[in-house]
């Protein structure tokens, strides 16, 4: 059984994401292992200066990397990255599980998202939307979308 790893920046605090994301674990346990990393979001004063968030982004992204599996799959979470549908999220998953890469990593920034030089080293980057959502809905959103992903694979009737 292949690994997924998600690398979260910041932790969960409200019951409800923490709910959702227990349940979307619960159910991808039978298609993988599933291991969800929790990172301190650095902290900054109220109005940063764009040094400061840039500083901050390069401290978290050190603490990152030294949670990444060596030759894992690794995916950015980021705004300019690219969308795809759930279909399409299903045939990444079967590329990785192709790959000699026995881990897929997921990277979900805080609130001011990911180093752009950890983005730029990410073997994809995957944009949820052009909208913006708060950093723990959009972990909430990915396990969903994995769950799909791997429901469709199988031809289940979830992905309608």
């Amino acid at each position: 059984m292949k690994s997924i790893h998600l690398i979260c920046v910041g932790k969960l605090k409200e019951r409800f994401y923490q709910d959702a994301c227990a349940e979307y674990a619960k159910r991808l346990s039978a298609y993988c292992k599933l291991q969800v990393v929790e990172l301190p979001e650095e902290r900054l004063p109220r109005d940063p200066a764009p040094a400061q968030i840039e500083k901050a982004l390069e401290k978290e992204a050190a603490a990152i990397r030294g949670k990444l599996p060596p030759g894992a799959w690794v995916t950015a979470l980021c705004v300019e990255g690219r969308m795809c549908s759930s279909r399409e999220l299903a045939d990444c998953l079967n590329a990785w599980e192709g790959s000699s890469a026995r881990q897929m990593v997921f990277l979900v920034g805080g609130s001011h998202g990911l180093d752009e030089k950890l983005k730029a080293e990410a073997r994809m980057r995957l944009s949820m939307s052009p909208m913006t959502f708060p950093h723990h809905l959009a972990r909430v959103m990915l396990l969903e979308q994995i769950y799909r992903a791997f429901k469709i694979r199988e031809g289940s009737g979830y992905h309608k």
